[in-house]
């Protein structure tokens, strides 16, 4: 491993290097992320093959964010105790190795582990490209990078209902795992070739105190939100309650453990990275994006397939012109970023954001689809102007010494409020669906009712979203030690 110095103007063959580095992981981002949402509407078919209940079926979700609640905290430690090259190769053999076991699952636990196996590689691939770009992109230029990274977040979503339901059309369940593979596999032998180290690994050692806390903290209080949003009796159900309170005690617990070993500079977690208020209302910002984004990414599936009857293949169809459209915009978006900052960008995305869903939350069982789909272009087009400035404005305050630990706890609070959001808006459907249906409606135009409710509350979210986005601001990014001695391993 060879040691370079990093002048302040980047060579023409460093920028080389580092872009060539960032393309392998966006690649192997873009894989793991599509597989993410390529699942969505196959559950129905997994529900006859396997003969399981949908309870039982919904754990390739519920087990799939669990994985990730609980490894996500564990990168930050990873990404500074080993090489960027190691790191990587675990990140993607792991999603691999669980996606031929999907492929070959020849019963439902099987399935399920193999989903387990593929959220790991996902949890550890994700905070490593943020990290990677945050490592190797000056602050002044990191916005037009993000854009790119953009484009993984939103056109790999889109892209996954709509390849599954080509698939289902005329093939079996397993085939969605024999398309990932391939790329899988290329995307591992490209980053064996082409990729090499930016970071010297430090010698650390994990706290093996803060492992079980943190899982039983983050992932108590993921499983417990998506339990409230299957359980009739909300927090009274045991199975809510209980795992809640374990997560609150396990989380009071572990910010604790944390600051202890800051004092000894070796947490698990570092937890200062939020003393950077930018950082700080960044990570609250992120939250509240990731719940009312779920009103576009849950809520109108289910309104097309359960309200209007639209199969998975037509519904993939419909929102993938958003997805696209997110993914054309994202790169000028971050050019522009680098120009005018955060908040001249994020605060009419978030308009457009909060206008769209609370014209969500006014259509019924025969809005046409014409209409529909040019909410979601606008809705989609809002989110656009959002993603990058957030992203990238959120962690450019941080020293480099504390970008793992900010990749981390961005990403994970991000999980937790994905699952919160889910929680949330599934409950105020299935409330509302219900009273209707006691109301004497039939069960077409109660669903409509309950659908519509839920787009309210994105709404007053996305209202919140809006008034806190003008606060954000690009911060410079600080130098510490490490900057100031100039030094980024590259080598292989």
């Amino acid at each position: 491993m060879t040691t370079v110095s990093r002048p302040s103007v980047a060579t023409p063959n460093q920028d080389a290097r580092s872009r060539a580095v960032i393309m392998v992981l966006l690649l192997a981002t873009f894989v793991v992320v599509l597989n993410e949402t390529i699942m969505n509407v196959a559950l129905p078919t997994l529900i006859v093959d396997f003969r399981v209940t949908a309870g039982v079926a919904q754990w390739l979700a519920t087990g799939f964010m669990l994985t990730m609640a609980v490894v996500i905290p564990t990168t930050g430690f990873l990404l500074q105790r080993l090489t960027s090259r190691t790191v990587f190769f675990l990140a993607m053999g792991t999603f691999s190795v669980g996606t031929l076991l999907a492929a070959a699952a020849p019963t439902f636990g099987v399935l399920l582990l193999a989903r387990v196996v593929q959220a790991i590689g996902t949890a550890i691939m994700i905070p490593l490209l943020f990290t990677t770009v945050m490592t190797l992109i000056p602050a002044e230029r990191r916005g037009a990078m993000m854009g790119f990274v953009s484009i993984v977040i939103a056109v790999a979503p889109a892209l996954g209902p709509t390849i599954s339901g080509l698939i289902l059309q005329s093939l079996s369940w397993r085939f969605m795992f024999v398309f990932v593979l391939p790329f899988s596999l290329a995307a591992l032998a490209y980053g064996a070739r082409t990729l090499v180290n930016f970071s010297e690994p430090r010698r650390l050692s994990l706290d093996v105190v803060s492992l079980p806390l943190s899982a039983l903290g983050f992932g108590g209080v993921v499983y417990a939100l998506s339990r409230l949003g299957e359980s009739p009796t909300g927090l009274a159900d045991p199975l809510v309650s209980v795992p809640l309170l374990v997560s609150v005690v396990s989380l009071a617990l572990f910010v604790w453990r944390q600051r202890v070993l800051q004092r000894q500079d070796a947490p698990l977690l570092d937890f200062r990275a939020l003393r950077y208020p930018v950082f700080a209302l960044g990570v609250v910002l992120i939250m509240l994006l990731s719940v009312a984004f779920f009103g576009g990414a849950i809520l109108l599936p289910l309104y097309l397939q359960e309200v209007r009857g639209l199969s998975t293949l037509q519904t993939g169809l419909l929102v993938l012109p958003g997805g696209v459209m997110m993914g054309l915009l994202a790169p000028s978006i971050g050019r522009l970023y680098d120009r005018i900052g955060p908040a001249w960008l994020a605060a009419p995305g978030a308009a457009l954001l909060a206008f769209s869903l609370w014209n969500f939350s006014r259509i019924d069982a025969g809005t046409g689809v014409p209409v529909l789909l040019a909410l979601h272009l606008v809705m989609s087009t809002g989110l656009a102007l959002i993603f990058t400035p957030l992203f990238t404005a959120t962690t450019s305050p941080l020293p480099s010494r504390l970008y793992a630990h900010g990749s981390a706890i961005m990403n994970t609070f991000q999980q937790v409020a994905g699952a919160a959001g889910t929680a949330l808006l599934i409950t105020v459907m299935t409330g509302r669906t219900t009273r209707a249906v006691a109301e004497g409606m039939s069960l077409s135009l109660a669903r409509a009712e309950g659908v519509r409710a839920a787009f309210g509350v994105a709404t007053g979210i996305a209202v919140l979203l809006l008034l806190l986005a003008v606060f954000m601001r690009r911060a410079s990014s600080v130098k510490d030690t490490v900057d100031d001695e100039a030094h980024v391993s590259v080598g292989h």
